[in-house]
């Protein structure tokens, strides 16, 4: 069988690539946010390749150039933005749509996104996003006496990720913590002034490769992620992964994340009250539930055999 993964998000695609049977032949298209690379050069690179299945990521140009180009058969697997944002604008929304409709198979990345592209078909299908557990796996952390060594890892963004939360949380417990922030995002500076304001040190830290992230994880006590979308993001499964406790808020109506210890961590004093009281215990039943559900050779197993329904 061969498959052509054209794309990526966050490296779900790279990821699934990596752990699919040696049996499966594999190529991945991939493209740069220029404006050659995202038109006329992934244009040419899907037009030219040859393969038993299509599999896209975002539901935009990529996925819906691939239909008109007739691959088949296709999957959409859609990421967030493209069904939470993107869906709900005039031209692009269109595209979005067409591609909900046209597409062999939708996957979802995140059980929220399940019920917003259900409004356009039922086939869709939830895919939790695998973790390289070879790049992220425990390590023991280093006794220490001192503070508590606190990871802002996710992006700074206050509408998206409520990074603002976090550091108002954090600022109640700056006594006792010692906190760094990777430098990214577009707040990124409305974050430094707020925990300026606030009395809360933060040490700004170099964005680094994915590949070399597991050093910052392993370097803290907990990381801490986001308190918005209710959802899993990349960042709390890799820390979970490399052994630390994490902090993000994880909605209890999605039945998917039954098995996650800690729900509806999205206010300040939830997060101050989390910190304080349950950090020991927590880590263990983050990773018991990591390994059920986001291991990298199960989910490239389910997506073989998504593979070879459509074949």
């Amino acid at each position: 069988m061969k498959v052509a993964m054209v794309n990526d998000c966050a490296f779900v695609g790279e990821t699934i690539l990596k752990y699919l049977p040696n049996d499966v032949e594999k190529t991945h298209l991939k493209r740069s946010r220029g404006l050659w690379s995202k038109t006329f050069g992934v244009t040419y690179k899907i037009w030219k390749a040859k393969a038993d299945v299509y599999h896209v990521h975002y539901l935009l140009q990529d996925c819906y150039l691939a239909s008109i180009l007739n691959k088949r058969p296709l999957i959409g697997h859609a990421h967030g933005s493209d069904l939470t944002t993107t869906l709900n604008r005039f031209m692009l929304g269109r595209i979005v749509r067409s591609n909900l409709k046209k597409c062999d198979t939708i996957l979802v990345s995140t059980p929220d996104l399940v019920e917003i592209a259900r409004q356009y078909r039922e086939d869709v299908v939830y895919l939790p996003n695998p973790v390289d557990i070879e790049l992220f796996y425990p390590k023991p952390s280093t006794p220490s006496k001192g503070k508590l060594k606190v990871l802002i890892a996710s992006g700074s963004n206050w509408t998206v990720k409520g990074t603002d939360i976090a550091i108002k949380a954090l600022a109640k417990l700056k006594e006792k913590i010692e906190v760094s922030i990777i430098a990214y995002g577009e707040d990124l500076q409305k974050t430094l002034a707020l925990a300026e304001s606030l009395g809360l040190e933060i040490y700004v830290l170099p964005k680094l490769p994915h590949e070399s992230l597991n050093n910052y994880y392993w370097s803290a006590d907990l990381v801490v992620d986001q308190f918005k979308s209710g959802v899993f993001g990349l960042t709390s499964l890799e820390a979970i992964a490399c052994g630390r406790p994490t902090l993000t808020y994880i909605s209890s109506r999605y039945g998917a994340y039954d098995g996650f210890p800690l729900k509806d961590t999205n206010t300040a004093e939830k997060i101050v009250e989390a910190t304080e009281n349950i950090l020991p215990k927590l880590w263990k039943a983050e990773h018991n539930y990591l390994k059920q559900n986001h291991d990298p050779t199960k989910i490239a197993n389910t997506v073989v055999q998504i593979y070879k329904n459509l074949t």
